[in-house]
């Protein structure tokens, strides 16, 4: 079989870069990560990655899904039994990385993402993919329809959003699921000019800010301040690269927090 061509608008195209960045640590010698149906998927598709890059940009991608990963093996943890919902769930392969067997996973994305990820990934009684927006309340009932309680992650999605459309969003969250636990990164508003060219539009200073937006604020670490049993598998050189990097960036890079809603 040929592969598969990718018809993306803009902001979706840049769901192929967690997901070119998981694949090329997967295959480093000493992965942070590590990621086989990623690289499935990228071999799978017929895409200049190039056009990505490499560097920083994949690296910080990689860091970011593990700092996610180590809070949403807590939740499972937790609630064996529970649902994790994915919003914005691009071709991200959390469900291949964590499921435990028993609990329920809900994939939200755009109408051409599911449609592309239906191609290349499977639905099963305890993963279903949903097309819809994160500012639209569709999605919600399918949500609704799985057992609770709910963790939410959303992996560099809100930020690409206006803010008026990120309050619509957490506004959904907060009227259909209180109680719930929601994963998210923000980014201030130095790093979100900086990457005003691939669509960044949201930005947030402090996520304690967010509690008046109804999240309360429970843990929050900078994009290379890894949890620590993450931190002991860098190599030497990654350990002292990040350790530069998180004192340059002090409070003003992006932030990956976890909340209560409601």
């Amino acid at each position: 079989m040929g592969r598969r061509s990718v018809e993306l608008g803009r902001v979706q195209e840049t769901l192929l870069i967690p997901l070119f960045a998981r694949a090329a640590e997967t295959a480093r010698r000493r992965p942070l990560t590590r990621d086989p149906k990623a690289v499935e998927l990228v071999e799978s598709l017929d895409y200049d990655f190039s056009r990505i890059g490499g560097g920083l940009r994949l690296l910080g991608a990689v860091f970011r899904g593990v700092i996610l990963d180590a809070w949403v093996r807590e939740f499972l943890d937790a609630h064996p039994a529970g649902t994790v919902v994915e919003l914005g769930c691009g071709l991200g392969t959390r469900y291949e990385r964590l499921d435990n067997g028993t609990a329920t996973w809900v994939e939200l994305d755009l109408p051409d993402v599911i449609t592309l990820r239906r191609e290349l990934l499977e639905e099963s009684g305890r993963r279903r993919m949903v097309a819809g927006s994160v500012t639209e309340p569709g999605w919600t009932a399918a949500v609704g329809a799985a057992p609770g309680p709910y963790l939410f992650v959303s992996e560099a999605v809100l930020v690409y959003l206006t803010e008026a459309a990120v309050r619509t969003a957490i506004g959904l969250l907060t009227k259909h699921f209180p109680g719930s636990v929601l994963l998210m990164d923000t980014v201030p508003a130095a790093v979100a000019r900086r990457e005003r060219a691939v669509n960044v539009a949201w930005s947030c200073e402090d996520p304690r800010e967010l509690a008046d937006w109804g999240l309360r604020l429970r843990d929050s670490r900078a994009l290379w301040e890894l949890p620590p049993e993450a931190r002991a598998r860098l190599t030497p050189g990654r350990r002292v690269l990040t350790g530069l990097l998180n004192r340059a960036s002090g409070k003003g890079g992006s932030r990956f927090s976890r909340f209560d809603i409601g």
